[in-house]
């Protein structure tokens, strides 16, 4: 039998990677350098450029080996882990009221009861509605600061430690991904909620776009990143395809 064609509604949950790309403010930001564009010699078009930038910066997957010593690498990062049916935890509501807002266990069990399904075999998106403030890094993330400085100004929602570790212990969720700059919320300095999730291999998916655009359950996630050899993350070009 011939394999399906994807029917749905396409939807990029992908930010375009250029000079405004939001990077964490110790990170190498997004470089751009033209090497040729324009008519050659011989008579054809041509365009070509190099670019650089931080693993961990704009749309991008965090592999576990980002927090947790001897787990997957982006490269081997299993494929099924990256595919597969998405759900929406809205907490836009909490997140305007408290900025430092953490996802708790009970936005879980709300979302479970309202639904009548637990979250296993999916991919959880956290949808906090800072992802309408992109690529304003101080309506984003806290400050426009750079340097290491910077980092302790950073206020964003992110998951809870109790609740990451819960969802691993309690649930058989693929990945989890969220509209921030990192999973931990931005006065997070011992990144728990990263390790909890990193120990058991859940990879994270940050600077999501186009959350808004999304059903609650009812869409299939296809989440690729750049397939660097040993590496601890990458960009990555994510998709929702939404039942029609």
């Amino acid at each position: 039998s011939q394999p399906q064609l994807l029917s749905g509604k396409i939807i990029d949950l992908t930010h375009p990677f250029g000079e405004a790309t939001v990077y964490w403010p110790t990170a190498k930001e997004f470089q751009l350098e033209k090497v040729f564009q324009g008519v050659t010699n011989k008579g054809f078009f041509y365009s070509a450029n190099n670019f650089s930038a931080a693993e961990h910066g704009g749309t991008h997957i965090d592999a576990p080996v980002h927090f947790y010593d001897g787990r997957n690498t982006v490269d081997v990062v299993p494929l099924d882990r990256l595919i597969g049916n998405g759900v929406v935890i809205d907490v836009r509501e909490k997140c305007a009221k408290n900025r430092d807002y953490r996802i708790q266990i009970r936005d879980f069990l709300a979302w479970e009861e309202r639904h009548g399904s637990k979250l296993h075999d999916v991919i959880v998106l956290l949808r906090t509605g800072f992802g309408k403030y992109w690529p304003d890094r101080i309506k984003y993330m806290g400050t426009d600061e750079r340097g290491e400085g910077a980092v302790g100004k950073l206020h964003f929602p992110g998951l809870h430690p109790e609740a990451a570790r819960w969802l691993v212990n309690n649930r058989r969720v693929k990945a989890i991904g969220l509209d921030t700059v990192s999973i931990d919320y931005g006065q997070s300095t011992l990144f728990e909620s990263h390790v909890s999730l990193f120990e058991k291999n859940v990879p994270a998916l940050e600077n999501l776009a186009n959350l808004e655009q999304l059903p609650e359950k009812g869409f299939l996630i296809i989440a690729l990143p750049m397939k660097i050899k040993g590496g601890s993350g990458g960009p990555l070009r994510i998709v929702a395809v939404v039942d029609k």
